[in-house]
């Protein structure tokens, strides 16, 4: 196997219904949201940037023909968005990207791996700020994905361009979020899925269900650990499928009082602070408090 470095995350890809409803629930999570974004291939988003650098993107079908089309051309972030709402629904997290310096020497790791989930995709769309002003951005693609897993896959994002655009606004959130510490999955056989995680985020295999990220943990779970460690059902089996995103937070005192005044949903478990998946917010979202 090809050696390259160990990726970071980058980003989580959160399919909804719809982005106005995504936009008022992580907005009553005290989140900020970045102005809708829109591909060339009939998807949009409405990001939520954090300081360390790492972003989730809530992700809705805004044109289905255009979809359609993109699918059958062989896109395959379309086609796994596309399987992952017909066998789950609307509402989920379908996706962990990590950072490339190199999607092509990825995309030829996936395929010596046996894990290429398809072709490569290269595209590039307006990005614009809080106060209106607008860049391009472009992105190359490699995807990765197991084909007994098909409720999940990764992929690497390699930035072409990177939009000259101030995102300080975009990053200062009022439940005092500043990155994302873990991902959890779940797993009927957590042991079965090291090998698509190591290779798809460039590690050696772990040896035990976390995968250490350059800035985050990912961590794999049977659905009855899951239960334990956060009081929260993982949902169906699966073989792979991507559950909760622990938030670091300046206070979750301060956290937890924000949600309690805009009427969320949450229960503690040990120090953190769970918030159930909702319309909008696709997976267990976890606060925790990192000094």
């Amino acid at each position: 196997m090809t050696k390259t470095s160990p990726h970071p995350l980058d980003h989580l890809v959160l399919p909804t219904r719809s982005l106005h409803i995504a936009r008022q629930r992580l907005s009553s999570l005290g989140f900020g949201v970045a102005p809708t974004g829109v591909h060339p291939f009939g998807t949009e988003n409405a990001c939520v940037f954090f300081a360390d650098g790492t972003y989730l993107e809530p992700l809705a079908v805004g044109d289905d023909k255009t979809a359609d089309r993109a699918m059958g051309e062989g896109n395959v972030f379309v086609a796994r968005d596309r399987l992952y709402r017909s066998r789950l629904g609307g509402e989920g997290f379908s996706a962990v990207v990590f950072g490339t310096a190199d999607a092509d020497a990825d995309h030829a790791r996936y395929v010596e791996a046996g894990l290429s989930a398809g072709n490569m995709l290269s595209f590039s769309r307006a990005f614009t700020d809080t106060t209106g002003k607008s860049d391009t951005a472009s992105f190359k693609l490699a995807f990765a994905a197991d084909r007994k897993a098909p409720d999940a896959f990764l992929f690497a994002c390699q930035r072409i361009n990177a939009p000259r655009i101030d995102r300080t606004a975009l990053q200062a959130h009022a439940n005092g979020v500043t990155g994302i510490v873990e991902i959890v999955a779940v797993s009927d056989e957590p042991s079965s899925q090291r090998g698509l995680i190591s290779i798809a985020a460039g590690q050696d295999a772990s040896d035990g269900d976390r995968t250490d990220l350059p800035n985050a943990t990912l961590a794999v779970l049977t659905p009855d650990a899951f239960a334990a460690r956060f009081g929260a059902s993982a949902g169906q089996p699966s073989d792979l499928r991507f559950a909760a995103v622990i938030f670091a937070v300046r206070s979750v005192a301060a956290a937890t009082q924000l949600l309690a005044a805009n009427a969320i949903e949450h229960n503690m478990s040990g120090d953190d602070v769970v918030v159930p998946p909702a319309p909008g917010q696709g997976a267990a979202f976890i606060f925790r408090e990192i000094p």
